[in-house]
């Protein structure tokens, strides 16, 4: 077989939780392409993600997760570190951003609670189960997906997810800030608004999708693609010296979130 692997990420083994599908996947790829041995973690079957590193001679191994569970996230440690020998990149990717997701008032404690537990917490033990492994090897870098709203409120109202998303963010700076002279680095990506199922789901009608383009400055939603270019650059060397950061990726909705004329 005839390759063509890059090498932003010769060597580091990488887990990317929710990589099934979706912007996990394209990430997985991209990580996989500049020479990452990708671990794919999703309740979804990620069959098809392996075959298809695997298909350009990259190199990959999928386990299924439930990223909210303690025990879920230990067997991925261990998978990882017995199949590709380290955890080098966490990549904390899983989330949800619910239909139902509305204002204070009306927004269900249910859906709050899950927001919560699959975007926060989640986060939360991907990193205390990765980071003993990293300390053991003195080093690791740690990616976690936090969003533009987590930096300003949403023109369409979500209160748990933008809840969700500022928790990512203040914990990603506390856990750089802890491990900043221990070889770890920690960075948030803060994507802006990707036309993906996720949130197709809650942009669910044309009047709610024009009012949230008509805020990107650059007018038209994100590419997947865009997003894990972001991605890669935080998980590899070239970011060396960046740590506790937000890298926003966003068509500049947060330099400018008015319409324009």
């Amino acid at each position: 077989m005839t390759t063509n692997i890059g090498t932003r990420l010769a060597g580091k083994v990488t887990i990317i939780s929710g990589s099934a599908s979706g912007l996990g996947r394209v990430a997985a790829i991209k990580f996989a392409g500049e020479g990452a041995s990708i671990v794919i973690s999703d309740l979804t079957d990620g069959a098809s993600t392996v075959e298809e590193i695997k298909s350009f001679g990259g190199k990959a191994a999928f386990i299924k997760a439930d990223v909210t569970s303690e025990d879920s996230w230990s067997d991925v440690i261990s998978f990882a570190t017995k199949t590709f020998g380290s955890v080098d990149v966490l990549y904390n990717n899983a989330g949800v951003m619910l239909g139902d997701d509305d204002d204070p008032v009306t927004t269900s404690i249910a859906t709050y609670e899950r927001t919560m537990d699959i975007n926060v917490k989640g986060v939360l033990l991907g990193c205390k189960f990765a980071i003993p492994v990293m300390l053991k090897q003195g080093k690791g870098t740690i990616v976690n997906v936090a969003s533009f709203v987590a930096h300003m409120g949403a023109a369409t109202p979500q209160i748990a997810y933008t809840a969700s998303k500022g928790a990512v963010l203040a914990m990603t700076r506390e856990i750089a800030v802890i491990y900043a002279r221990k070889g770890i680095r920690a960075n948030a990506l803060c994507p802006g608004p990707v036309m993906t199922p996720l949130l197709a789901a809650f942009l669910d009608n044309d009047a709610k999708r024009q009012r949230r383009l008509v805020h990107i400055p650059m007018g038209r939603f994100g590419e997947p693609e865009e997003i894990a270019n972001g991605a890669l650059f935080l998980a590899s060397d070239e970011a060396s010296w960046m740590t506790g950061q937000s890298l926003i990726v966003d068509g500049g909705i947060t330099a400018a979130y008015v319409t324009p004329e």
